[in-house]
């Protein structure tokens, strides 16, 4: 066999992950007109996002954040606020004008398109990865964000139609990471993907919006077009920060038929033969190639690293979402795009004998390079990381499972002063694996893991180790962990013990930590009420109700501390209100008649039992209640037929027994 001649001139080929567009025409390319101008436009941008923050922090008040991820409140719970509108606006233009907002208007594109600058001052070309199996993660993404939620309601029988309307928000920054996270997402999102995945990178591979506004995009009639004076020279290709390759696609198309085409116009400014233009013409949707499928450049990734990008994108994006409460959604989208090409990147270092990436040389001839080096502890560091996320996040998955199945026990406790608990062998057996899980993270985490301390107070406690329970549930507060939650654990522990004092002080901070759940109040109330402190019980009930005006149960309890302490128009005032929000409150309904009975009015308290009977047909209590109201109103055979029912309903009760011996006798 023979060898192939060695290389002369000390060249050496460098194997690339990506491609670089062919020039035919090797004349300079003027610069793009456009490039001052849209940067003007996406700086203005900016200025307007501060001057609507700076608003926010005068007035204390402003319109509700104009960002298309605000349109999930839509999805979520059916209201409308300016971001929705302002989403829906853009995919309208978008389906006339192409989708322009994304190159004029995108804080995140000026960012890339910033980086990309930089990079290219210090002659770093960034080069694009071309996956198209990454390319469906902005559809995924852009499905999980604002389509799910509303199937989802749909599925459980809910409804889309309109619930609120909220343009202003005294809450601006609410939906909003803060200023470290933040900053990472936009050093991620519009730095670092950039010189990894390409210019644009985060917008191919993971951006949400970006998936519905390419699809608007199909449907433009307006677009760069081509015209006969097209000479094939590639600068158009060359400058176009979206990776298009609009030479090839104007040749095989007459138009630019890529989504990704932002309309920044850079290639219209730089044909040296004012061959493009942007004007109207037949939509993308129903064009006809114009010539014979040829060959680009760019060939395709092969299937296994497609396959190799689209898994480590999934493990990373899974690893790192949420990870400590710190990653938010966009973040992790970067990340994972960022260790898929890594990913890729290590597996071609192992198979090329030479490879480099723009502005850094990895492996050349079978040798390993500094850069090269530098990229294997850098990418052993990220890898350990990685897996020491997921090790979290599974410790967590396991965790959480079982902690759920337990919530039907901490419910009880929780609004039930002084109930006894007992777990079964099922129960003390998740009780255990959650509290080994979540005492992994503890211990393991990087960082504190938000609601975890709550989590160890709760299964502390349900196991019995009040102490434990305790001192978790103290961390928890001091470290802003369901406060309110936190303060009726620790009281309802506190009652048990019987000190009183300090049971009452820790139901008080619960409500002053959440002085918007009912819980609090209705557990300290309770309390008093059990303890014989009627005045107390009524007092905290009704502090409950004034802020809670729409809670039934705190109406209820309000009601009846002032039965039990003599104030029957207080009492039946409060029960009638609590009919109104709820007809179906059983409790209400029938403390109402029996109070109508005890003042004489025995109809009205027949009429309040039928409507109890007929809601609860299968209650003997309540058809009892009825045959003694219809005695008191003196129909002895309506009495007796209700008093058969409830006999028939429950035939040994003593109360219905004593009640037909009582009218037999009679």
């Amino acid at each position: 066999m023979r060898r192939s001649a060695p290389m002369k001139s000390g060249k050496t080929i460098s194997h690339r992950l990506v491609d670089e567009p062919a020039v035919a025409d090797h004349r300079k390319i003027k610069p793009s007109r456009n490039g001052k101008r849209r940067a003007l436009v996406l700086g203005a941008v900016h200025v307007v996002i501060g001057l609507h923050i700076a608003h926010w922090l005068t007035s204390g008040t402003t319109v509700t954040p104009v960002e298309p991820s605000e349109a999930m409140a839509f999805s979520r719970d059916s209201i409308i606020n300016a971001g929705l509108i302002f989403f829906a606006a853009m995919i309208g233009l978008t389906a006339i004008f192409g989708r322009f907002f994304c190159g004029w208007g995108c804080h995140l594109v000026a960012l890339q398109d910033l980086c990309r600058h930089w990079l290219m001052k210090i002659g770093i070309t960034p080069q694009p990865l071309r996956s198209r199996w990454l390319a469906w993660v902005p559809t995924l993404a852009f499905a999980y964000m604002f389509l799910w939620p509303a199937a989802f309601r749909l599925w459980t029988g809910d409804s889309l139609a309109v619930r609120g309307l909220e343009l202003t928000t005294s809450a601006f920054w609410a939906t909003f990471p803060g200023w470290i996270v933040g900053g990472l997402t936009l050093l991620t999102c519009g730095f670092a993907c950039v010189y990894f995945l390409g210019a644009k990178g985060f917008c191919t591979y993971a951006c949400p919006y970006g998936a519905v506004f390419a699809a608007a995009d199909r449907l433009a009639p307006l677009r760069i077009r081509v015209s006969d004076a097209c000479e094939q020279c590639g600068h158009c290709t060359a400058v176009c920060s979206s990776n298009i390759r609009v030479h090839e696609e104007v040749r095989d198309w007459g138009m630019v038929m890529s989504p990704g085409c932002m309309k920044c116009m850079d290639c219209v400014s730089v044909c040296p033969k004012d061959a493009l233009s942007y004007s109207a013409g037949p939509i993308p949707l129903l064009a006809r190639r114009r010539t014979e499928v040829r060959p680009t450049s760019a060939p395709p990734l092969r299937g296994r690293d497609e396959a190799l990008l689209v898994v480590v994108f999934a493990a990373t994006f899974f690893c790192v979402r949420g990870i400590y409460g710190v990653v938010p959604f966009l973040l992790a989208l970067g990340l994972a795009g960022i260790s898929a090409f890594l990913a890729l990147t290590a597996l071609r270092l192992a198979r090329q004998p030479t490879l480099s990436r723009p502005g850094l040389r990895l492996k050349q001839g079978g040798q390993w390079l500094p850069g090269g080096r530098v990229f294997l502890l850098a990418g052993a560091l990220w890898l350990t990381l990685l897996l020491h996320c997921a090790l979290i996040v599974g410790h967590d998955l396991l965790g959480a499972q079982a902690y759920e199945r337990l919530l039907a026990t901490r419910v009880t406790f929780l609004n039930t002063p002084d109930s006894e608990h007992a777990l079964e062998a099922r129960q003390q057996a998740d009780a255990q694996r959650a509290t080994h899980h979540f005492l992994a993270i503890e211990q393991h985490g990087l960082l504190a893991w938000p609601g975890n301390s709550a989590r160890l107070a709760w299964l502390h406690w349900l196991q019995g180790d009040t102490d434990a329970a305790l001192a978790r549930s103290q961390l928890a507060i001091e470290r802003a962990e369901l406060a309110g939650q936190m303060h009726q654990l620790r009281a309802q522990i506190m009652s048990a013990r019987g000190e009183a004092a300090a049971a009452i002080s820790e139901w008080q901070l619960a409500i002053n930590a959440q002085p918007e759940a009912a819980d609090a109040y209705l557990a300290l109330g309770l309390f008093h009420a059990n303890a014989g402190d009627l005045d107390s019980a009524r007092q905290v009930f009704e502090s409950g109700v004034a802020a809670l005006p729409q809670s039934v149960e705190l109406r209820y309890n309000a009601g009846l501390a002032r039965a039990m302490s003599g104030d029957v128009a207080g009492a039946r005032a409060a029960f009638e209100r609590a009919l109104e929000l709820d007809p179906r409150h059983l409790p209400s309904r029938e403390n109402l008649a029996g109070l109508l009975a005890s003042q004489g009015e025995f109809a009205a308290s027949v009429g309040q039992f039928r409507i109890a009977a007929e809601q609860s047909p299968e209650d003997a209590g309540t058809q009892l209640m009825l045959a003694r109201a219809l005695l008191g109103m003196g129909d002895r055979d309506a009495a007796a037929k209700a008093l058969a029912e409830a006999l028939r309903l429950a035939p040994d009760d003593p109360e219905a027994l004593a009640l037909r011996a009582e009218l037999a006798g009679e």
